[in-house]
């Protein structure tokens, strides 16, 4: 257990980060709100960068190429379908115009959907009353850590906007399914390095056909960031994707209700958004989540 909570709470903490330096690298890349091919080119660009980070890295360290077999293939295919493409396709076109307390709501959904079909469609384990208690609670508090700023905490949902984030977030849950599935009969570091790259290539391609492009201000710290991103993909995926693999899609993915926590933590550091959480509803929001993960987790009986 102490492995388990190390590992999800550094993936998690790895993801948080993200949220701001998507925004530091938009301004670095001169991305603006409405130009979702140059968000895609961005995404794709960042994915490519951590797949390649993934095999290269570990292609050195077992001293051995890390290509996948033809059995390997449609796992790739599958994980970067769900994982990288699709979940990032829908991403990117809602977020663009929908609201941002519902799209980080609507987003963290996807650790509730991914114990749902866990139990219910792919049928690897058993949906437990303490999995939909904690998960309930979890939940709570990303609604909480959300809803306590100052800003914008208006509702709204619009098809083509918060509907592509629910979209993004089942396609994220589903991955995460078939994760848990594939890892047991993969290599688990294979299939993150591979789908990564795949399904980076293919975000790339979209956006640059869409007509986007990446044109950074400021080379050495654009680099630097994307690098960066890079990184965060690759260790974080990677990491959960092990940690699936050996234990229930429940036990792993109430972690999950900590990266928008960690997220609203990092961006009022790192961007100077302090009225964006109050402090206080963070400090519950942070009790709710860690409260729901104790309860998911917690031996039968107890």
């Amino acid at each position: 257990l102490p492995g388990l909570i190390l590992g999800c709470l550094v993936s998690c903490g790895l993801w948080g980060s993200a949220y701001p330096c998507v925004k530091i690298g938009y301004e670095l890349f001169g991305i603006t709100g409405s130009d979702v091919a140059s968000r895609l080119v961005f995404a794709g660009t960042r994915f490519t960068i951590a797949g390649i980070m993934v095999v290269v890295g570990v292609s050195i360290a077992q001293r051995r190429a890390l290509l996948p077999a033809k059995r390997d293939l449609s796992a790739i295919g599958i994980l970067a379908l769900f994982q990288t493409v699709l979940q990032y396709f829908f991403f990117y076109g809602g977020l663009s115009h929908a609201a941002g307390v519902t799209s980080s709501i609507i987003g963290a959904a996807a650790y509730f959907f991914a114990i749902l079909f866990a139990a219910l469609i792919f049928k690897t384990e058993n949906l437990t009353r303490k999995a939909v208690i904690g998960c309930t609670i979890g939940f709570a508090g990303v609604v909480l850590v959300n809803l306590g700023g100052s800003g914008d905490t208006a509702f709204s949902f619009a098809l083509n906007e918060e509907g592509f984030i629910l979209l993004s977030s089942v396609a994220g849950a589903i991955s995460t399914c078939f994760i848990a599935v594939l890892g047991r009969t993969h290599d688990s570091v294979l299939l993150s390095g591979w789908q990564f790259v795949t399904g980076g290539i293919a975000l790339l391609g979209c956006g640059l056909a869409m007509g986007g492009s990446l044109r950074p201000i400021s080379l050495g710290p654009a680099f630097a960031l994307i690098l960066y991103m890079g990184f965060i993909s690759a260790m974080a995926y990677t990491l959960w994707s092990r940690l699936l693999a050996a234990n229930p899609v429940s036990r792993v993915s109430i972690f999950g209700f900590m990266t928008p926590v960690f997220g609203a933590a990092m961006s009022a550091v790192l961007l100077g958004e302090t009225d964006a959480v109050n402090p206080l509803f963070a400090l519950i929001a942070l009790a709710l989540v860690s409260a729901g993960i104790v309860i998911v987790n917690r031996p039968n009986g107890q």
